[in-house]
């Protein structure tokens, strides 16, 4: 243990000492665990050397689960141990991926070793920067190009106006939101060499940026789908102990459910989480079935608004409300939605957007004003915003998807976007660039050869 940071020596050293390149697969919070860990799995498959490298900020029981049902906890050689708020988050990633580094160039001097970051957690952001400034390398990026949009909201207060309009009409780039996720995502960038792109879009984003499709006539941002494919094909058919409707009859017992997943900060604030909870109420009042998920996050809005005893009062009261805290296995979300049980998912979640393009059964309505995965609405047409503007606003919008056929129905139908083995295709991508020198220079993106020179001082 080196300031928090816990180094198992012996998963460490197996991988090191396997081969010349070494894959650090990185984790930080829950939808690492189901998207990276088919990268990991493909990668040992092929005989790739990989660890993960876990930065700890999810490690109790319930939002930890992941690392385990994952099949991730024994490959997990490094352990950050971060805690606390962004800015200690931040400040004790540079100091221990800086410890890190200078043990793995003491004891294999020879090896490369390429972090590969995923999607837009805190860690995407920071971890590149703090490996670059402690190695003068660069990393992959799982899940890269992910940029918020936002659809013309001229006639956002007709229901069948405002649907036409995200599915038919003009969007723009609008990076504001969710932060820091945005933020993240986008910085990491900066330091990362092979981006692999979940659609075109992302590639798109990422090139009209700067970064360069090809190097050399050698690829950097390969279009290769979405690992969360791979996820659901892991635990789709998951051989459970114990069925999600073991854990709530209910959910078996009363049909057409609408799940509520509500956590990102700025969802938090007061005028939205009011909406959305005026919104949640409304709905269980008019006869909805409507299963409330409380995140951590989400128990302290509604504690600090007043909300909580309302809801477990409701929870009483009402057959058709179910007030649940984090479901903690992931394989059960799944069940649920692949069920026919779940008619909807009101979520701010990305990664539920994506899941919900591949799963039909159950459709997606996302409490944001933008998303960055806007491919979902105007591409896949799988998805639909519905912006917290307020309590009667978002009843109104939810009813009227639900009770419209045509707009459900066309909802359910839409393309797949993320193709299908894609933690295989990402290791078949790093495989062949074992011999490659994860960093470039100017000089060498146009075309000089590179020098001996030795720029470990910069």
């Amino acid at each position: 243990m080196t300031d928090g940071m816990t180094v198992h020596d012996d998963r460490l050293a197996r991988q090191m000492d396997a081969g010349e390149f070494v894959l650090a697969v990185v984790t930080a919070t829950k939808p690492d665990f189901y998207k990276q860990a088919p990268v990991v799995t493909a990668a040992i498959e092929r005989g790739l050397p990989v660890f993960v490298l876990h930065t700890g900020q999810h490690y109790d029981d319930h939002v930890g689960h992941g690392l385990s049902e994952y099949d991730l906890e024994e490959r997990v050689a490094v352990d950050l141990g971060i805690r606390g708020g962004l800015t200690e988050k931040t400040a004790q990633v540079n100091r221990r991926i800086g410890a890190l580094a200078e043990r793995l160039d003491e004891d294999w001097p020879d090896t490369t070793v390429l972090p590969m970051v995923h999607g837009d957690t805190h860690a995407a952001g920071i971890v590149p920067q703090a490996w670059m400034f402690a190695t003068n390398q660069a990393v992959a990026h799982n899940e890269a190009g992910l940029r918020g949009m936002s659809p013309d909201y001229d006639d956002h207060a007709d229901p069948a106006a405002f649907v036409d309009a995200q599915w038919s009409g003009e969007w723009s780039i609008n990076r504001a939101e969710p932060f820091p996720e945005q933020y993240d995502t986008f910085v990491g960038s900066a330091a990362s060499i092979y981006q692999f792109a979940p659609v075109e879009l992302n590639r798109e984003h990422l090139e009209r940026e700067g970064y360069p499709r090809a190097v050399d006539g050698r690829e950097r941002i390969p279009v290769v789908g979405n690992s969360v494919v791979d996820a659901i094909e892991m635990k789709g058919d998951d051989d459970l102990d114990r069925s999600v409707f073991d854990v709530y009859p209910v959910l078996e017992e009363r049909d057409d459910w609408l799940r509520v997943d509500i956590h990102r900060r700025a969802n938090l604030l007061p005028e939205r989480f009011t909406a959305i909870v005026e919104a949640v109420i409304a709905l269980v009042e008019d006869g909805y079935n409507v299963n409330f998920v409380e995140l951590h996050a989400t128990k302290t809005a509604l504690e600090n608004y007043g909300y909580r005893d309302r809801l477990q009062r409701l929870a009483d009261e009402r057959e058709n409300f179910l007030f649940t805290g984090l479901w903690k296995k992931h394989a059960h979300v799944y069940e649920f939605l692949r069920s026919g049980q779940c008619l909807a998912e009101f979520t701010d979640s990305g990664s539920m957007q994506e899941e919900l393009n591949e799963i039909d059964e159950a459709i997606c309505l996302t409490a944001r004003y933008n998303t960055d995965r806007p491919e979902t609405v105007f591409e896949a047409e799988t998805n639909l915003l519905v912006p917290p503007i307020g309590g009667e606003y978002v009843t109104d919008l939810i009813e009227y998807v639900l009770e419209t056929d045509s707009v459900r129905e066309r909802i359910q139908t839409g393309p797949k976007l993320y193709g299908n083995a894609v933690g295989e295709t990402i290791v078949d991508f790093l495989d062949e660039r074992r011999e490659e020198e994860p960093f470039d220079w100017a000089h060498e993106r146009v075309g000089f050869e590179s020098s001996d020179q030795d720029f470990a001082y910069l």
